[in-house]
């Protein structure tokens, strides 16, 4: 039986990181967009809130808290903020969360310590390629053993790139199996060249080309057992469908208040039965689309596959942030194809999501 009462501790959680995302997050929003760059004040913040850290491995410095849930609760509040800021805040998650579900001990011992260390340090994952019959489980990246090396060939892109990151983690087809090898950002024959894209202005992404990279065979994500990509994959379309949701509350609340407020005629616009049954639907697709986000992360939970949930989730979810988004701008009218007013930047993010897999992982 799904549960839709957070436990005591997951609704503080919840209390912390909405406020944190109110008075930090927003309000840098725009700033960071417009400068294409993050305010590395919030990043610090949340790095200090631990919310990362609390699904790493215990015996490394994490909380070893691995709940979906808890997860898909926290990606929602970071996004409502701001979609670029949320996704920089759980970059880490793009390596510590696969290392400490499949990783060896000597990997964990290696990636965990920097990311729950006293200061900010980035993640990221490679598994998105520039070629429009990508399949995330069988990519065109290959990875072969080469004696006690494994090379690996191949282009990704949309991979999230922080300065303060120190490793990719790459997913590339070894024979007939998708598998994940951790690869140092220096490795020769690695080159990323920034990307410009639609939104997410202020989140530094790459598109990296993979040229005879030689990786140790320790590098290989879980060592001889390797690692499940499908479950990789599965949490990562969950949480990106979180932060969907997230987006389209941030940008229905700025709608619904705006139509409170704005008068014509006499009477504010939300009594105008068009902007009324309008904003009234923005609330029945978000509140759908986030019931199918808690019933992927939760079945993940239980143990059982969410495949086929995590595939509704974030392709519904998707289109909910694209119809909202453009809700909000349509009922802000002229303010919101304007850049100062937030609902054209949400919009603009939005459209993203349906190009996207794994952005962040819950």
């Amino acid at each position: 039986m799904i549960e839709f009462e957070p436990t005591e501790e997951q609704q503080l959680i919840v209390d912390t990181v909405r406020q944190f995302a109110a008075n930090e997050i927003r309000p840098q929003a725009h700033d960071a967009a417009e400068s294409r760059k993050l305010p590395e004040n919030v990043l610090a913040q949340a790095h200090e809130l631990g919310l990362v850290a609390l699904g790493l491995d215990e015996a490394h410095g994490g909380g070893g808290d691995r709940s979906a849930v808890t997860g898909v609760l926290i990606a929602e509040e970071l996004a409502y903020g701001d979609l670029a800021i949320a996704l920089a805040i759980l970059s880490p998650s793009l390596t510590g969360l696969p290392v400490t579900e499949f990783g060896t001990d000597p990997q964990k011992a290696e990636i965990l310590p920097a990311l729950v260390g006293p200061s900010f340090c980035a993640g990221s994952l490679a598994l998105i390629e520039p070629d429009f019959r990508f399949d995330p489980f069988r990519p065109t990246t290959r990875a072969a053993l080469d004696g006690g090396d494994y090379t690996l060939r191949g282009h990704k892109c949309f991979v999230p790139w922080l300065d303060s990151g120190d490793h990719v983690l790459v997913i590339a087809m070894e024979d007939d199996d998708p598998q994940a090898f951790l690869v140092p950002r220096n490795t020769k024959g690695l080159a990323a060249t920034p990307e410009r894209n639609l939104g997410l202005d202020a989140l530094p992404t790459v598109e990296i080309e993979l040229d005879d990279v030689r990786v140790p065979a320790s590098a290989r994500l879980g060592g001889d057992a390797g690692c499940d990509v499908h479950s990789i994959i599965d949490r990562g379309r969950i949480a990106l469908a979180a932060t969907a949701v997230g987006v389209s509350r941030a940008a229905f609340e700025i709608a619904r208040d705006y139509a409170k407020e704005r008068e014509a005629f006499g009477a504010p616009i939300a009594t105008k039965q068009a902007i009324a049954f309008k904003i009234a639907d923005m609330a029945i697709e978000i509140d759908a689309a986030r019931l199918l986000v808690w019933e992927a992360a939760w079945l993940l939970d239980s143990g059982a596959k969410a495949t086929r949930e995590a595939v509704l989730a974030s392709r519904q979810a998707a289109q909910v942030a694209l119809v909202v988004t453009d809700g909000a701008v349509q009922v802000l009218g002229g303010y919101g194809y304007i850049r100062d007013y937030l609902p054209e930047m949400l919009h603009r993010n939005a459209c993203g999501y349906t190009n996207f897999e794994t952005l962040t992982l819950i």
